[in-house]
């Protein structure tokens, strides 16, 4: 069964790369364009990796990151940051931080790493 990855980005250009990357990879992917719907699509879709932007409207990154490490059910998702921002002391115990723009054999590497 492909392994489901939980794209989190307001920008539909990189939503749309990332899908692209990822299924092309064999994985599954859903998305959110917020933090506050990330949270219910987790809920919902329970994917094995999140990618997670920091700068969003609404709520940031971290806060979205901070009640997933709060849900006992949830806070064992891997996290990797992508995100224009260098904000890698936001989120201690992400699995990756990787900047944009950014090589997508890389991040898939990353993520065939943590998942498999």
């Amino acid at each position: 069964m492909a392994k489901k990855i939980l794209i989190i980005d307001d920008d539909p250009v990189v939503v749309k790369y990332l899908q692209a990357v990822f299924s092309d990879n064999g994985y599954e992917t859903c998305n959110a364009g917020s933090s506050m719907e990330g949270l219910d699509v987790v809920r919902r879709e329970k994917p094995d990796l999140i990618t997670l932007d920091l700068q969003m409207p609404g709520e940031w990154g971290p806060r979205f990151y901070r009640k997933l490490r709060q849900d006992k059910k949830l806070r064992n998702i891997p996290v990797i940051v992508v995100s224009g921002i260098d904000g890698d002391h936001a989120i201690k115990d992400a699995v990756a931080f990787v900047k944009k723009p950014f090589d997508p054999e890389k991040l898939v590497g990353i993520v065939k790493n943590t998942i498999g």
